[in-house]
């Protein structure tokens, strides 16, 4: 493994605040491969970096990146039919220019939740892509991310050919799986994280917020941030549900719209952070349920889940599983909890999304908030799409934390963001 040669020496790295004022220092940048509608480059904007390119194959998601993101290179292909050396050349930059390499593949093939998985799936080989732009960027460092049951396939193989390929191109590679309610996102998600530096190994953010949640996977023991009950004391409370969508509008079944005023005050720092300070938020319609739906969400608790609903009103297979399987199904979230992990589709069948208070299921921005995005972040395209691109995205405020890991990282080192020309695409 390659050896960074940089000098250890500490400064004094200016302010997110002071770069975001426009001060002389230029931005970190950043490049984002399978961007999809950017929740890393969100984090990474807040934390004071530039994305220079965001790339993703979803017509959709890159209208959304683009729109959020003017200012990068938004190019909607297919990576593996991208060549890195022109999209360089391109932005006008020498390698080793870009500070930080971001991204993931799909993560469809490798999930523990899919109902095959096949090392020769095609989508579990598009890291190769994302090699391929390391190789030609020479970026200082690099952020992968993917879910945890990357670790699983073929008895960890894979996960391991990605380690290793990532290590012989020169980087220290640290590896973690980190929980996003950790980081003041409301959402018991977890996601796999490399972290790759050519100076040094870079540790994972540590916690900023009590919470907890159940590691059952591969790893879980091992790879995991774990937090104590002293900690409770050290820590600031997890950011429960209530704290992240009580403020919204409240909408019966049909209303809503694409852009909506507040109607409430906020009432608690979470909400206050999120706020459109203009007073508008997007993408909050509540979507009809069908009759059955609507029934059966009538018996279902807050915290509860299927098995609150009457047997007979259940769908034929659910009459039939085990009441230890499923347990998110049909489930109702809880105002002072955590939400499960926010899918990439609002179907009641897939998991808990209806509201603890209100008898209908999560519009695009309060799913949207669970992710912590906020609110002056419109998503575009059908509605169907919009609930993909939010569920599909690594949580914004998960995403910052590294971000500014990182930061902390160049100025350990001495890495100062250096000048950058605009981009010469058209």
């Amino acid at each position: 493994m390659k050896r960074g040669g940089a000098r250890l020496r500490l400064i004094s790295l200016p302010s997110n605040e002071k770069r975001d004022e426009g001060a002389s220092t230029p931005p970190f940048t950043t490049v984002d491969l399978f961007c999809g509608a950017g929740g890393i480059t969100e984090g990474f904007r807040q934390a004071g970096y530039r994305c220079l390119y965001g790339n993703d194959c979803m017509r959709e998601a890159i209208d959304t990146f683009s729109h959020n993101h003017p200012e990068a290179w938004a190019d909607c292909r297919g990576v593996e039919g991208i060549d890195p050396s022109k999209v360089r050349k391109s932005l006008g930059l020498a390698k080793g220019a870009v500070d930080v390499l971001v991204g993931g593949p799909p993560c469809q093939g490798f999930s523990i939740n899919a109902p095959e998985r096949f090392l020769d799936d095609p989508r579990n080989k598009l890291f190769r892509d994302y090699v391929r732009f390391i190789r030609e960027f020479e970026p200082k460092t690099f952020l992968f991310e993917n879910v945890p049951g990357l670790l699983s396939i073929g008895d960890g193989k894979v996960y391991r050919q990605i380690v290793n390929e990532f290590a012989s191109l020169g980087y220290y590679v640290s590896e973690s799986i980190l929980f996003a309610a950790h980081y003041g996102v409301p959402q018991e998600r977890w996601r796999l994280i490399l972290l790759g530096s050519r100076y040094s190994t870079v540790q994972p953010p540590a916690p900023a917020h009590h919470a907890t949640g159940k590691a059952n996977f591969r790893g879980g023991s091992t790879m995991t941030l774990r937090v104590s009950e002293i900690d409770r004391l050290l820590l600031s409370p997890f950011v429960s549900v209530g704290d992240a969508i009580g403020d919204l509008p409240r909408l019966q079944l049909g209303e809503g719209a694409e852009v909506v005023g507040y109607t409430s005050d906020s009432n608690n720092p979470y909400a206050s952070r999120m706020r459109n300070p203009e007073g508008i938020t997007f993408n909050h319609f509540a979507a009809k349920l069908s009759k059955q739906n609507s029934e059966r969400m009538k018996h279902v608790k807050p915290g509860g889940s299927w098995r609150d609903i009457p047997t007979a009103l259940l769908p034929a297979g659910m009459q039939r599983a085990r009441k230890s399987d499923h347990t998110k199904r049909y489930g109702r979230l809880r105002k002072d909890g955590l939400s499960g992990t926010v899918m990439t589709k609002c179907d009641p069948h897939w998991g808990a999304v209806f509201l603890p208070d209100q008898d209908r299921s999560l519009t695009v921005r309060e799913a949207a908030r669970l992710q912590s995005f906020p609110d002056t972040y419109r998503f575009l395209g059908p509605r169907v799409s919009q609930y993909e691109q939010v569920g599909n995205a690594v949580p914004v405020l998960m995403a910052k934390a590294i971000a500014i890991q990182l930061a902390a990282h160049f100025e350990a080192h001495g890495i100062f963001p250096a000048m950058v020309p605009k981009a010469l695409h058209g």
